[in-house]
């Protein structure tokens, strides 16, 4: 509420601050460029907020002058290369909000802890102390409160260093007729389970909910990932180039780009804000697997190739049991059926598949697939058992599944081509990443530890890779007649 002076009485300097206020609480824009004494002190060499910090505010202005949006939760994620000054727009915002609406609840989270503790926070209560309002909030390390000791616990902002064993503190975030702002800082590196709990938990009915994601664009897989590709009709996105940022060192930028070129990952990544087509780590590039999304085959390109089938058993219980098929550089998906126990039940439909579509060869995960070849072995079935964990026919893997997985890779380099339409496939391709090893050889992650990465387990990436398993000869169903000829069987390069 809004203090008047009262007659007679000389007008508290206050009042105007709270009157200011009051006016900037639909206006960050506003905000931003008066609450700070621009061209003085600390911003002397400033004379206001960055061009791409204003259009961030305007964004937020834009949403809430119109009142058939402002109770829609609004979300912005901002990807952009070295030195920005993404920590001064954090506290920018964060200052507006505590400062023009009361009661507000802010909750800032980072990708590590240290992070947070030692960069996020000081950055953040820089801007409140350096802004108009400094007087009205006590900032500490891992929070900052209104000053007014009835107000403290309602009128917040809270450092919170969580990750996918800490989520609680999403769980208890209401604040129903006032506001919420969340942030996240290296939100490139923040487990996709908080990102969960945060979307589950910003709910509340008739209040403003701000939601701001900022971070170097450093891998490609994961939540932050997704928010420019898979669910970018939910965000408002922008990739900052940092050479069109005042402030950054344009030498070293530019040195960066001369030594590595426009186009490389380094510079996507640290210069133009953009995301790399492989991560440090990862095994295929989303670049491959968007190729391969284009690839329009004829059938006279694949239908001389042998049928071969993939089956990954669920593991666990939010698992699916994944059915491939694979012919030349063709691959279809039969089926992804949740994880059902019942080996026979599971070993009856991979039959039908594997008569419906006349494969030459059937491949099953041995992990959890013993049951399932054991019931297809009393239909007279000749599936094969394949051991992830075996020894690979190239020295070169770790391992059978590093070995399938890189005859894969080069399936997808050659040509090979997924549905456009399989989003669970594309994130199954692009999500494994590798181990380093002192002996060079070549070792995929374990499900379990794509798990603690908060990416689902690749069963579906698994089933294809198991096409790749062993070499396969394609069945001559017909006698040829004639002579002696006897009937035929084609062996078939996998990779062909």
């Amino acid at each position: 509420m809004v203090k008047q002076p009262g007659i007679g009485h000389n007008r508290d300097p206050n009042d105007d601050i709270i009157e200011l206020a009051a006016s900037c609480r639909f206006d960050p824009v506003r905000w931003s460029n008066v609450a700070w004494d621009w061209g003085h002190g600390e911003l002397s060499d400033y004379d206001g907020p960055r061009a791409w910090q204003d259009d961030i505010n305007g964004i937020i202005r834009e949403h809430l002058a119109n009142p058939e949006t402002r109770y829609e939760p609004l979300q912005i994620s901002v990807a952009s290369g070295h030195g920005i000054g993404k920590s001064a727009e954090m506290g920018m915002l964060s200052n507006w909000a505590m400062s023009c609406w009361a009661d507000a609840k802010i909750v800032t989270t980072a990708n590590t802890e240290g992070q947070l503790r030692t960069k996020t926070a000081p950055e953040i209560g820089k801007w409140f102390r350096m802004s108009l309002t400094a007087h009205w909030f006590d900032v500490q390390a891992t929070t900052i409160k209104s000053r007014d000791p009835t107000r403290s616990d309602s009128w917040r902002q809270d450092f919170i260093p969580w990750s996918e064993h800490n989520t609680e503190a999403f769980a208890g975030l209401h604040n129903k007729g006032k506001i919420i702002l969340v942030l996240f800082d290296e939100a490139s590196k923040i487990h996709d389970k908080v990102w969960e709990v945060a979307e589950g938990a910003l709910t509340d009915e008739n209040t403003v909910i701000i939601w701001v994601v900022f971070g170097n664009p450093t891998r490609n897989s994961g939540r932050f990932r997704e928010c420019f590709r898979k669910f970018k009709h939910r965000w408002k996105n922008r990739q900052i180039d940092s050479r069109t940022v005042p402030g950054t060192n344009k030498k070293y930028l530019q040195r960066l780009v001369d030594d590595n070129g426009e186009d490389s990952d380094l510079v996507k990544v640290r210069v133009r804000g953009q995301f790399p087509a492989q991560s440090a780590m990862q095994f295929i590039s989303a670049d491959d697997v968007d190729k391969a999304q284009k690839v329009h085959l004829r059938p006279g390109q694949y239908s001389f190739a042998p049928k071969i089938i993939g089956v990954d058993p669920a593991w666990t219980g939010d698992d699916s049991l994944e059915i491939v098929l694979r012919q030349g550089l063709y691959s279809k998906s039969l089926a992804t059926i949740p994880r059902n126990d019942n080996d026979v039940q599971v070993a009856n439909l991979i039959a039908r598949l594997e008569d419906e579509h006349q494969a030459d060869a059937v491949f099953v995960d041995a992990g959890y697939g013993t049951g399932i070849v054991s019931a297809g072995l009393t239909m007279g079935r000749t599936w094969r058992l394949i051991w992830f964990s075996g020894k690979s026919l190239d020295p070169g893997y770790i391992n059978v599944r590093a070995y399938i997985w890189g005859q894969m890779k080069l399936w997808i380099k050659a040509g090979g081509a997924i549905d456009p339409k399989d989003q669970l496939l594309y994130d199954d391709l692009v999500g494994p990443e590798t181990v380093s090893r002192l002996d060079g050889k070549i070792q995929l992650e374990s499900k379990e530890d794509m798990k603690e990465r908060g990416l689902p387990s690749p069963n579906k990436g698994d089933a294809l890779a198991l096409t790749f398993a062993e070499p396969v000869a394609k069945k001559v169903r017909h006698q040829v007649h004639g002579g002696n000829h006897s009937p035929v069987q084609i062996d078939y390069d996998p990779l062909a």
